[in-house]
């Protein structure tokens, strides 16, 4: 008669599964037979219909390493339209969101609204998915906790009281070296003006992922003091000049970025050493991207399609790169669409500087860019950069576009 389990003694997983197998050969041997299992329980209908068959395979995709940054993006698209995601990805989104880890709360909850009443079914069968059911964290956690239990902590108050998480986020600031950064991923969500001063302040912290992580909420943020800074440094090196050949952009940046740029987020360096070129068109990728889009379409009264195929001469991709990436950051559709049928249809002038380059600011665009292997290989029949920032624009298109569709909106 066996009187321990082999689990205990071996450490080898394989050991263990073969000590396993024998023990329940015996047993058979033995004459014991199974016991009644008891049914599972059946999960709660829900209301909610599931997204169409083209969201679904978009989801697939995604799943499958195309663009997974905007897996979030598309979650919460799928929550506002009050859809679901399909049955079938639910193991695979349950598991993708434990494997990110209580640093990542909003991913959990994004997966757990989406999955509705199977995800919690399903939550309830596998151990490693009981952060969907779990309750949020008590005040200990906030005290006592690690980083990923504070984080989840704050971004579950700023859920239910936006207003006391910002009071928390300026009483621990001044302490709280290595979880800043984190404060403001929290603030990233439900971003409103009453965030602002508070975004303001960190524009002067001392570790530069702050102060760029600031920024670039601020430029996403519309009626921003910042956007209202970073258009006046737009409208002095961009103008609409009138031609022999019809109307085209001008563009003469600075020389350099000042001390008020650099508190602002724009960190490119003098127009200095080997690829001169390369640094002026980062600092001005790096203004447009911060600046509102409306500025142009006021300042130019032409509208975002007539705008995007103005022609620039060598700075076509750099202006295309930024607006990209404002674009992206104010989730303007309009000109999403504009600058993909743009793109789409082919440059009509040469790179701004060399391929290499080229590559530096399409990552620049958009952070899905920095992915390995999110850049294509450079085609000769355009710059990379506006080859890059179309796939990514258009995906994200179709992406909405199509829950929308469902949406019946």
């Amino acid at each position: 008669m066996l009187t321990s389990d082999p689990v205990t003694t071996a450490q080898d997983p394989a050991a263990v599964l073969l000590d396993r197998a024998a023990l329940l050969t015996a047993a058979r041997r033995a004459g014991w037979r199974p016991g009644q299992a008891d049914p599972l329980a059946v999960a709660e209908p829900d209301p909610a219909p599931p997204v169409g068959p083209a969201a679904a395979r978009r989801l697939a995709r995604m799943l499958g390493g195309e663009h997974p940054d905007l897996l979030a993006e598309w979650l919460a698209a799928v929550v506002s339209r009050g859809l679901l995601a399909p049955a079938w990805s639910l193991p695979a989104l349950l598991d993708r969101a434990r494997r990110a880890g209580p640093a990542h709360p909003r991913l959990r909850r994004l997966v757990a609204e989406a999955g509705g009443a199977r995800a919690r079914w399903l939550a309830g069968l596998n151990p490693d998915w009981k952060f969907v059911t779990e309750p949020v964290p008590a005040d200990e956690a906030w005290r006592l906790g690690d980083r990923g239990q504070r984080r989840s902590y704050l971004a579950a108050l700023r859920a239910r009281d936006p207003r006391a998480a910002r009071k928390l986020i300026a009483a621990s600031w001044k302490a709280a070296d290595g979880d800043r950064a984190m404060f403001l991923s929290v603030l990233a969500e439900n971003l409103s003006l009453a965030d602002e001063r508070l975004l303001e302040a960190a524009l002067g912290d001392p570790a530069e992922d702050v102060r760029d992580r600031a920024a670039y909420l601020l430029a996403s943020l519309p009626g921003s003091a910042l956007g209202q800074r970073m258009a006046g440094r737009a409208r002095g090196f961009l103008r609409l000049r009138q031609g022999i050949r019809g109307m085209r952009l001008i563009v003469s940046p600075p020389p350099r970025s000042d001390a008020s740029m650099r508190r602002d987020g724009i960190t490119a360096g003098p127009a200095a050493g080997p690829a001169p070129q390369a640094a002026r068109a980062r600092l001005v990728l790096e203004v447009l991207a911060r600046t509102p889009l409306r500025t142009w379409t006021d300042e130019f009264g032409l509208a975002p399609a007539q705008i995007a195929a103005l022609p620039a001469g060598s700075w076509a991709p750099v202006l295309l790169a930024g607006w990209a990436r404002a674009a992206i950051a104010q989730r303007d559709e309009e000109w999403i669409t504009a600058l993909v049928t743009h793109a789409l249809a082919g440059p009509s002038s040469g790179p701004a500087a060399d391929d290499t380059a080229l590559r530096q600011l399409a990552r620049r665009a958009d952070p899905a860019l920095a992915a390995p292997g999110a850049l294509p290989d450079p085609e000769p029949g355009g710059p990379a950069v506006v080859n890059a920032a179309a796939a990514v624009l258009r995906f994200r298109y179709e992406m909405l576009k199509e829950l929308d569709d469902d949406h019946g909106g």
